[in-house]
Formats: C-alpha cells, sequence, structure tokens
C-alpha cells in the first residue's frame, strides 16, 4: 500500500509595463502575511503595545496547539512562527534590514514569478523604521557588470546580460538569495540583510478571503479573490499598453485606494490569528518563502519547509518539474496543469515515465496571454538517464543539487492540453525500500498528482493535490 506525510504588444509599451507596474498592494500583502500581523500591527495600531500584541497573539495560537490533537508538523509550523516574531520584535537597539521580493507568478518563473519589484525594510525595537519600494527594472539600470544570463534567457528573450529582475533562475531559494544580494551590491546597494522574503502576488486574492469582496467608486470596481490579481493588472496596465498618451502616474490611484480598503478590513483584533493561520497556509503553499542570516532561524524555517529548498539529502526516488515562462505575457493565469507519475520497479534497471500536462485554457490570445513557451527543468535521482521525450526540445542534461535534471524547451497551444512525456532509467538502489519525495515550484499553485507504482508485490495507484511537498513509502499494512 502507499503511505504518505503530508495579443502582440509593441515592444516600447512591453518595457513600460515592466518599469511602471507598482505593487503597493502586494506590498500590504506582504506586510501582513510575512509574519502574521507584525508589520500591520506597527505601521497601524495606535495606543497599544504594539510589539505584544503581535506576540502574544502569537503565542495564544501556540498554546492552544498544544492542548489539542492535531498533527505534529502544524505544531512545530506554530511554534517556528512563535520563534521568528519572537526575533523580529526583539527590543534590543539592534537595526535589522529586510529584503522583500514581489513575485508575480501569473509569468512563472523557477524561483516563483517574474522578479517586479523589491521592497528593503529596516526594523528597529519591533519598529519599522525606514521603508524602500522600487522596481528592479530601476535598480538594473544601476548595474554596470556584465554577466551572461542563463542559457534559456539568451535562446529565446534574446537577452545579453543577467541581472537582478532574473534573478530567481533557480527552484531553490538559497540560490536565488545569493543571487540577487548580489546583483544588489553590483547596483552600488549594501547587500547585508538580516532576511530575505520573497512574496508571490497570487497573495493578494488569497487575503481576499479574509476580507470579502471591496469595491471601489460606488461598486464600479469590485475586487474579490477569485479576480483581484487578474482585475488589477487589467486597470492598472492595458489602458497604458497601447495608449501612450496617457499619463502612467494616475494609475496609481486605484492602487492605493484598494491598499487602504484592504488595510481597513484587516487592522482588527479579532483579525490576527485569522492572519497568524492564514501566513502559515501561505507558507505551506510556497507562496511566500524566507531565507535568514540567523543560522538558527534558518534552521529552523528549513525543518518545516518554509525555506523554499530543493532538498539536496533525499536518499530515495526524487521529482521536481520547474516551469520558466519565457513568452513575457501572464499566461500562467490560465495554465492548469496535472501530472502523472509511473514507476516500474520490476525491470532489471527502474524505469519512470512522467506525464506533466498543460491545459492551455485561454480561447485566444490577447494583451496578457499567447500560446505559453517555457523552459522546463524534470528533477530526478542522480544518475537517471533520459530515455525517450515527447513534445519537447532535445534536452540539456546536467547535475545539480544533488540530482540530475533534463531541461528542454516547450510549448503549450492556447485552448488545448498539451503533455510534456518523459520516460528515464533510474539508478538501480532506488529499489531499495521505495520511496518517493516530490517537491513543487514555487508560485505554480496546486498541482493534482496521480502515481503508479509497480514491484514485486503488484501494481499501486496513489492520487494527492500536490501543495509544497509530497513524501510517499511503499509499505504492508
Amino acid at each position: 500500500m502507499f503511505k504518505f506525510n503530508k495579443g502582440i504588444i509593441p515592444n516600447n509599451k512591453y518595457k513600460e509595463m515592466k518599469k511602471n507596474k507598482k505593487g503597493i498592494i502586494i506590498i500590504l500583502s506582504l506586510i501582513i502575511l510575512i509574519l502574521g500581523g507584525v508589520f500591520f500591527a506597527f505601521r497601524w495600531f495606535k495606543g497599544v503595545d504594539k510589539v505584544d500584541l503581535v506576540q502574544n497573539s502569537v503565542k495564544v495560537v501556540n498554546k492552544v496547539a498544544q492542548l489539542l490533537p492535531i498533527n505534529k508538523d502544524t505544531k512545530k509550523e506554530i511554534a517556528v512562527a512563535q520563534k521568528i516574531s519572537d526575533e523580529l520584535t526583539k527590543k534590543d537597539d539592534v537595526t535589522r534590514r529586510y529584503l522583500f521580493l514581489l513575485q508575480n507568478n501569473m509569468e512563472l518563473r523557477p524561483g516563483g514569478g517574474f522578479l517586479g519589484q523589491y521592497v528593503v525594510a529596516t526594523v528597529k525595537n519591533g519598529e519599522v523604521v525606514k521603508f524602500y519600494f522600487e522596481d528592479a527594472n530601476l535598480l538594473d539600470q544601476r548595474i554596470k557588470v556584465k554577466i551572461p544570463p542563463p542559457y534559456p534567457l539568451h535562446r529565446k528573450l534574446g537577452l545579453k546580460k543577467w541581472k537582478f529582475r532574473d534573478s530567481n533562475f533557480s527552484p531553490d531559494f538559497p540560490t536565488n538569495v545569493k543571487q540577487a544580494e548580489k546583483f544588489y551590491r553590483y547596483s552600488g546597494g549594501n547587500s547585508k540583510f538580516d532576511g530575505v522574503f520573497a512574496i508571490n502576488a497570487t497573495v493578494l486574492n488569497d487575503v481576499l478571503k479574509i476580507t470579502g469582496p471591496i469595491s471601489l467608486s460606488n461598486g464600479r470596481y469590485v475586487y474579490n479573490s477569485d479576480n483581484a490579481v487578474d482585475k488589477l493588472e487589467e486597470q492598472v496596465e492595458k489602458p497604458y499598453l497601447f495608449n501612450e498618451n496617457l499619463d502612467t502616474q494616475n494609475r496609481k490611484w486605484i492602487m492605493k485606494r484598494l491598499a487602504s480598503e484592504v488595510k481597513d478590513k484587516l487592522l482588527t483584533i479579532g483579525n490576527i490569528s485569522k492572519l497568524v493561520e492564514f501566513s502559515r497556509d501561505e507558507l505551506n503553499n510556497k507562496n511566500i518563502q524566507l531565507n535568514f542570516t540567523n543560522p538558527d532561524l534558518q534552521k529552523a524555517v528549513e525543518e518545516v519547509s518554509w525555506a523554499g529548498e530543493v532538498n539536496k539529502d533525499w536518499d530515495g526516488d526524487y521529482l521536481m518539474l520547474v516551469d520558466a515562462n519565457l513568452g513575457a505575457l501572464k499566461s500562467d493565469a490560465f495554465v492548469k496543469r496535472s501530472l502523472n507519475y509511473n514507476i516500474d520497479l520490476t525491470t532489471e534497471v527502474p524505469m519512470a515515465v512522467v506525464d506533466y500536462k498543460y491545459n492551455h485554457t485561454a480561447t485566444h490570445g490577447d494583451w496578457r496571454t499567447s500560446d505559453y513557451h517555457s523552459y522546463i527543468r524534470l528533477y530526478s535521482p542522480k544518475g537517471s538517464v533520459l530515455t525517450k521525450r515527447v513534445m519537447v526540445s532535445y534536452p540539456i542534461t546536467r547535475e545539480e543539487f544533488n540530482k540530475t535534471y533534463f531541461g528542454v524547451l516547450f510549448d503549450a497551444l492556447m485552448n488545448r492540453e498539451t503533455t510534456a512525456h518523459f520516460e528515464y532509467n533510474l539508478p538501480v538502489d532506488i529499489k531499495n525500500d521505495y520511496k518517493l519525495l516530490i517537491q513543487k515550484q514555487s508560485g505554480v499553485g496546486d498541482i493534482p498528482v496521480h502515481i503508479h507504482l509497480k514491484n514485486d508485490k503488484g501494481e499501486f495507484d496513489y492520487d494527492d493535490v500536490l501543495k509544497n511537498e509530497l513524501i510517499v513509502e511503499f509499505g504492508e499494512k
């Protein structure tokens, strides 16, 4: 049995879109989500001890959890959240700096989404004393050093230089952190941060599940948990892509109004415990990834899989599929994925078959989408050998993170399903006490998974939904 642990855009307008898309509401979301209310309490609550308020709210959740027969991992997650809160709300006269990477996962990149904006927050004694927001494009203009980009970025997008906005080209968040800090330093900035956090755009939709729908301009604009990211993009980008006479500064009002309304609905004492739990969910779904300089904090977030790491120590079967949207549009809003994984352990050399299905639900191209163009990396156990491929390009085979990966170009047409098919031989020692780890790429959303295993005891099936990572073992009842 199986057991488990839990349209064409003018080039000048495209550049304008990248340059001017201000993620004000995403900043608000990240402030709320990262610490379960810590930052929003700092900035907006008055007349109370802000630090104690948030610390106590996390501790209440912690105490309740210890009294309930809940999963051990949940207890550990809450304890880690408490540890993060304690660290970031210390009253010790120490100044700490944090870098926030704001990623639009409607344009998926290996680390979560296109890195459009960033924030540097300075915290002292539990108070945000400085808050700086900027487009990644502006930072990139200050980088003079010439670093060749990863091959797919050069091949498909024609890029000649690798810069900050494309720094998240690895599925491993600690690797992306080092790359982002390097580019930040090349731009002339102080790259010594106490923590680096990545936040995906769909967090906004999830925030509105707490607040409920928000209406602006007497009902002219209505945002809810299903449409907020898409609608905001359409309102702040589309009119300006095809009419160069419009003043791009005029679009800021709608984001400021929306941020204000979200703030007013969220900033109540009763919502703090909801936000703590909500933060856990976003971290567990890899919509938020954390990296700390403090080794104790980093170890803690690694232990609960909040560090966005590719597992480098797993000694069983392994699978991770990683997309890089190289079409320069927001097509991932329309692409639904599903995964079938078949393993045959009865042959002399164990064999694996992966079918990764892309259902492109858009019926026509427009300013937001077209056919989907991706660079896929399939990570497998070190020593795996690709034997067959269908609907993908000739592979690049490399070793990374103690894994072997196959990198291919892939196209999924609109209004149809397209499957990337891989067959490969696994290392022989995979047969011993078979177990499987599947890790999910940040920003990709939930992926239905079907696993079929054939061994000397028969054939077995298992179905689940991949949210972060999935561990499957073969054993007896």
